[in-house]
């Protein structure tokens, strides 16, 4: 039997944030992958630089994002730290951080990025 994967503080992960793995992810924007990949389910912490965005694109499953540090904005509003967003199956949108933002994601299905 697998053990859980513990984060006993989360809001540590912001003060150390300089220690992790990071690899890239978008223009502006890294990511440390807690699990999963880019075909199923799974967990990441997106790290943004201040005017990073995340292109224009579709949820094929739920997408909980949980802003860490900064704030994270797409067209309905701005979200600060603390702020848990939900967005569900079959809504889009694009996503940016006007100051920079750490944020963890957990994508039930994979984005399907809009090209073009």
């Amino acid at each position: 039997m697998t053990s859980p994967l513990v984060i006993p503080d989360i809001w540590s992960l912001v003060d150390r944030a300089d220690t992790l793995p990071w690899q890239s992810f978008r223009p502006g924007v890294e990511i440390y992958r807690l699990y999963g990949d880019s075909e199923g389910p799974s967990a990441a912490l997106l790290r943004y630089v201040p005017g990073a965005q995340v292109p224009h694109h579709d949820h094929t499953g739920y997408e909980h994002i949980f802003v860490l540090s900064g704030s994270q904005r797409d067209r309905h509003q701005t979200y600060p730290a603390g702020s848990l967003v939900i967005n569900a199956p079959g809504t889009d949108h694009a996503v940016a951080s006007d100051e920079g933002c750490l944020v963890l994601v957990i994508w039930e299905r994979p984005v399907a990025i809009r090209e073009g």
